[in-house]
């Protein structure tokens, strides 16, 4: 029988909340016509304000879709609504053949898939654009450890001579060093007690990028991530891949600057792998009014097989083959650790990529208390602060009212700056997400 996505499953998909509460009057089987699922698929046809019906389509491994109404939004609220009828209702939704206007545009997206995974026409065109592009980077890379230089030379606190960083982040984007350029825009909001931290791993970093191709080849691929050279899917798919049953940690949906003004959103969903232990992480991105495209349930197992990305510790993933939907995963909360080893772990991963911000990690047996200084987790023997900036206070209060004063298996990121919690299992419970996943 066919696995059908859950309600909480097809409204992470929503842009917004308004498309939430749209979707739901979309649900029901009376505004729809010409439904249809070949497994891979679901379409149908949905009466509006017009004479003629909306046509919807939903590829389902993306997913991706497709709709004749003039929404702005993506995905719309008849993809929504198309999905919670084939979730909820199944008979309304049958199996069938696809419609002729549904295979045209399923056909049209296997072909252009085609002719991304196609080698390019000229290899010795590309590999002179890298290395047009590595000089350029190294050349960036070079002028910004001179500037770091003469801010050092004069002091932290003579501002007489130090004018804002834009200037130098906008050098960076220049020698198509994207990853720099944050990094240096980032220095002008900067706490005066950190900025000499900050410095040194900006000029470590920079330093490396001068020196990329001494380096050993997994420290070379970290560097080239940190600097903003990005990999095609289909390149990371091409290697290696880990075939698993993956079990969905949690997932993060926050708002990115874009390249101008637009507001960017990212997805950020963890796994773990049930045999190999592994932990992988996986982005999608999504522009104004348009959900990321990857939405995976909480504590689900999906058989998948992922590329990692290379790199000293690799943990980015590219999701490849799906063996099935997401099914319901084990009742009992996944193994974790004390804060202790949690402690021990991020600095493992931090010797392998010293620009490592925060490492995928389990506590187990942790109570969520607020002090004056702030929220903390506790294990009873040891205490780990909360990242604040990075969890909302609303869902540190749920956390505290899921515990109820009781220890708690809770999964997020711990890193230098302390622990921001994304997903909490209380005892007998499913688990409970904890941001706006």
């Amino acid at each position: 029988m066919e696995e059908r996505w859950s309600t909480e499953h097809v409204l992470s998909l929503a842009p917004d909340a308004a498309s939430q509460k749209a979707a739901g009057k979309l649900s029901a089987p009376a505004p729809w016509s010409g439904t249809g699922t070949d497994g891979t698929a679901v379409w149908g046809e949905c009466k509006g304000s017009g004479r003629t019906p909306y046509r919807t389509v939903v590829e389902l491994a993306t997913p991706a879709y497709q709709c004749s109404c003039p929404s702005r939004k993506f995905p719309c609220k008849h993809a929504l609504g198309l999905l919670l009828l084939w979730s909820g209702t199944p008979a309304a939704v049958p199996a069938a053949e696809p419609a002729d206007w549904a295979a045209d545009w399923l056909k049209g997206r296997q072909e252009r898939a085609e002719k991304r995974t196609a080698p390019p026409a000229d290899p010795e065109a590309a590999r002179r654009r890298a290395e047009a592009r590595g000089a350029r980077v190294a050349a960036g890379a070079a002028e910004l450890r001179l500037r770091l230089a003469d801010r050092i030379r004069h002091g932290l606190a003579d501002q007489s001579t130090a004018g804002p960083w834009e200037e130098v982040a906008a050098r960076m984007v220049d020698a198509q060093a994207p990853g720099l350029a944050t990094r240096v825009r980032e220095l002008d909001t900067t706490p005066q007690e950190r900025l000499l931290e900050e410095y040194a791993m900006l000029h470590l970093l920079a330093t490396a990028a001068t020196r990329v191709d001494e380096l050993p080849p997994e420290l070379a691929a970290t560097v080239r991530a940190r600097v903003g050279y990005t990999r095609d899917s289909n390149e990371v798919l091409a290697g290696p891949t880990v075939r698993d049953r993956w079990l969905v940690l949690g997932s993060r949906t926050v708002p990115m600057e874009g390249g101008s003004d637009e507001r960017l959103t990212t997805r950020r969903v963890w796994l773990r792998g049930a045999k190999t232990g592994r932990p992988a992480l996986l982005l999608a991105f999504g522009r104004p009014g348009q959900a990321p495209d990857l939405a995976l349930p909480t504590g689900h197992l999906l058989e998948a097989e992922l590329a990692y990305h290379p790199g000293a510790r690799p943990l980015r993933a590219t999701l490849g083959d799906r063996y099935g939907a997401p099914e319901a995963g084990p009742a009992a909360p996944p193994a974790g650790l004390t804060v202790a080893e949690a402690v021990a772990g991020y600095g493992t991963a931090v010797a392998d990529d010293p620009w490592l911000e925060s490492w995928p990690t389990v506590l187990t047996g942790v109570v969520p208390v607020r002090t004056p200084d702030g929220w903390h987790l506790t294990d009873g023997h040891h205490t780990v602060p909360v990242r604040a900036s990075a969890v909302p206070e609303a869902a540190l209060w749920r956390l505290a009212a899921v515990s109820t004063g009781r220890p708690l298996t809770v999964f997020g990121e711990y890193g230098h700056q302390g622990f921001a919690p994304v997903t909490a299992w209380p005892e007998g419970h499913r688990p409970v997400g904890l941001t706006n996943s």
